[in-house]
């Protein structure tokens, strides 16, 4: 039989998966469309207490005879909400960071990549409303690394369907032309043949900023992209020295000139300067070293402090005033079922937020206790195997909740912020049958293709030797495997002049 979750287990398991940067945003939602929750600190500072919840049974079609059942003590009911006192249930943590030093933890906040090149269109000499709207089409169209991965016909069909306006194909093309002049170079290309392309003719039109040689190579650089791009991304320089008739000098002084362009425009795009910028991560724990003993504690800068609205806890105690002697009409009884809906939706949030901030807090200190040697030292190769499953056991969590804490969520350590994902990996035995972590493994592999000869780049075989030689016993296809996670291409792709 399966086990169904409550609303408020649904609630905390979304709240779970938001990071702390996105958070503020989810409680804004919530706090406008509930007015019985409210933001700030409430006069008393008690601990949060267990509410015990009044339940109130009603069907639907009720008449006024149902509200007059002596089975329910409506007054009680009132009685229980004042007494809890509504405005002092509040969200507050002791594990937080001191407002004070949150106020050193940045957050970065920037316009759209679309929104930079809309307001480049500017600059375009459009004849009409028509062309600007092709032109926005066509904005609209680039993914998130500049590409126009859309074929024109499709962009037409866009523009007929959503716009009711009939464009040639000649016409889109003609303004996509134009797009590819925008900042930042390469922006609306169509593969990444046309991307390198247009960066380098687009330098080449500055020729007189250039030196002459600087002017050789460039062209050089377009003549390969053009005509020799397959040779050019399988590095087969030997062809391509003799089809260019140039010395291997003078091919890698070509090559230099086109490894300066960006294969992903939009990702050099920083709302301020246009260009690539520091991007900040918002940390959801903060982890410090006192003299050796490792203190955490959860970032609540996006987690302001949340109480019931005190109007709502004096609208109960007018209605009691109000109805004092006499039995509450309907209309009344109504409002007061309103009110109690609102103020348990409110609670429920409140009590959703401080679950998630126990949760995450009980989580990260097992994953804390668990990788102690790495958090004192920042020594990679002190990070233990550590899957779900470790961090599951111990916390008394299931896996998936684990999983929902890891997932997106950063930790701030002495040597930098830290993907909390990036703790969890399986294990690998060592020829002296030690289990050490797959990541200290995958270190010392990108330690030894960054030295190695990129005339000679070493292949997998000679890899799984060296490693093995180190102590790890590992298979190539295993070596294979770590290469590929590491975004690492294969030994002829790694080959260099």
């Amino acid at each position: 039989m399966l086990q169904k979750l409550s609303p408020q287990q649904i609630q905390l398991m979304k709240l779970l998966q938001v990071p702390t940067v996105a958070l503020e945003q989810r409680i804004k939602e919530e706090l406008e469309a509930n007015p019985a929750l409210d933001e700030g600190v409430s006069e008393e500072n008690s601990e949060f207490e267990q509410q015990e919840e009044s339940a109130l049974n009603t069907t639907e079609d009720q008449g006024e005879d149902d509200y007059q059942d002596d089975s329910y003590d409506f007054d009680e009911y009132i009685n229980d909400y004042i007494e809890d006192d509504p405005a002092s249930y509040k969200l507050r943590s002791d594990n937080s960071y001191s407002d004070e030093e949150e106020k050193t933890i940045p957050i970065a906040v920037e316009d759209s990549f679309h929104d930079y090149l809309e307001q480049q269109l500017g600059l375009l000499a459009l004849k009409d409303e028509k062309e600007e709207v092709i032109a926005q089409q066509i904005i609209g169209s680039i993914d998130d690394d500049g590409y126009l991965r859309r074929e024109p016909i499709a962009i037409l069909d866009d523009l007929m369907f959503s716009q009711n306006i009939f464009a040639e194909e000649s016409e889109v093309l003609e303004i996509l032309k134009k797009i590819q002049r925008f900042d930042p170079p390469g922006i609306g290309a169509r593969d990444l043949q046309e991307c390198l392309k247009i960066q380098l003719q687009l330098k080449l039109e500055r020729e007189e900023l250039l030196d002459d040689d600087q002017v050789k190579w460039l062209k050089y650089g377009v003549r390969i992209i053009t005509k020799y791009f397959d040779e050019f991304t399988k590095k087969h320089y030997e062809k391509l020295i003799r089809q260019l008739n140039v010395t291997e000098a003078q091919l890698k002084n070509a090559i230099d000139e086109i490894l300066k362009c960006n294969p992903k425009p939009a990702s050099g795009y920083s709302s301020s300067t246009g260009r690539g910028a520091a991007q900040y991560i918002v940390p959801d724990f903060i982890i410090v070293n006192r003299d050796g003993e490792l203190e955490l504690s959860l970032n609540s800068k996006n987690a302001p402090d949340l109480r019931i609205n005190d109007q709502y806890r004096d609208m109960l105690k007018a209605y009691k005033v109000n109805t004092k002697g006499r039995r509450a009409n309907r209309k009344e009884k109504e409002a007061v079922m309103f009110i109690k809906q609102k103020i348990d939706s409110a609670r429920w949030f409140i009590d959703a937020i401080r679950q998630r901030q126990q949760t995450m807090y009980n989580s990260m200190y097992a994953i804390m206790q668990y990788q102690y040697d790495f958090f004192l030292s920042g020594d990679q190769k002190k990070l233990r195997p550590m899957i779900l499953k470790d961090i599951a056991d111990i916390t008394g969590l299931d896996i998936s909740t684990i999983s929902r804490v890891a997932n997106s969520k950063f930790v701030q350590t002495e040597f930098g912020t830290k993907r909390l994902k990036d703790f969890f990996s399986e294990s690998l035995s060592t020829t002296e049958g030690e289990e050490v972590s797959t990541l200290e493994v995958k270190k010392i592999l990108r330690e030894v293709i960054d030295v190695e000869n990129k005339r000679k780049p070493l292949s997998d075989e000679k890899l799984k030797n060296i490693l093995q030689e180190k102590g790890y016993n590992i298979a190539r296809r295993t070596v294979a495997k770590y290469r590929e996670q590491l975004g690492i291409p294969v030994a002829r792709l790694r080959k260099e002049l």
